[in-house]
């Protein structure tokens, strides 16, 4: 399975593509979409939603990985970033690609076995995991690649998708 992890930003949009097969993980290629700070933000996000489309037609996953919006202390920011993860977002239905959400504290736990790891940590694991020679520049990727790992360790595990569990008797 090919899972491209997506970071999602306004300035940065950091993507990574693994193959995952099992237990193993391969990573294939990381990088950036970047948009110019001086730009309005409707041709920053037109920028991304094409930019998105081309990199999902030319690494043809078989499903993406998304950060969900994750709002800290700069609410302004958190905006910006939500504009670009919705153009992502329609970006990725609109090539047909499924779509999985996972937030922070998921990405952590599946990457470190912690849910509250420190970022540094993060990037650490998934350099081990990928058995890469340094950590992926920029951080957007590393965290891009970090999702995809989220994702192949959370479709392999045996617990259940939805949160309706029913005691069977």
């Amino acid at each position: 399975m090919r899972i491209l992890g997506i970071d999602p930003g306004i300035a940065t949009i950091g993507f990574g593509l693994i193959e995952a097969h099992r237990a193993e993980v391969h990573m294939l290629t990381y990088g950036a979409i970047t948009t110019p700070a001086g730009l309005p933000l409707s041709k920053r996000l037109m920028q991304i939603s094409m930019d998105t489309e081309e990199l999902i037609g030319q690494t043809k996953p078989d499903v993406i990985s998304v950060e969900e919006l994750f709002f800290n202390n700069n609410i302004t920011t958190g905006i910006a970033v939500a504009h670009g993860r919705g153009v992502i977002l329609c970006a990725a239905e609109k090539c047909g690609i499924p779509l999985f959400e996972y937030t922070p504290s998921q990405v952590k736990l599946a990457v470190t076995g912690y849910g509250k790891a420190q970022k540094l940590q993060v990037m650490d694991m998934t350099k081990r995991i990928l058995k890469l020679r340094a950590v992926p520049r920029p951080d957007d990727a590393a965290d891009a690649l970090a999702l995809a790992i989220c994702h192949a360790r959370s479709r392999t595990s045996r617990l259940p998708v939805t949160g309706d569990v029913k005691e069977t008797i």
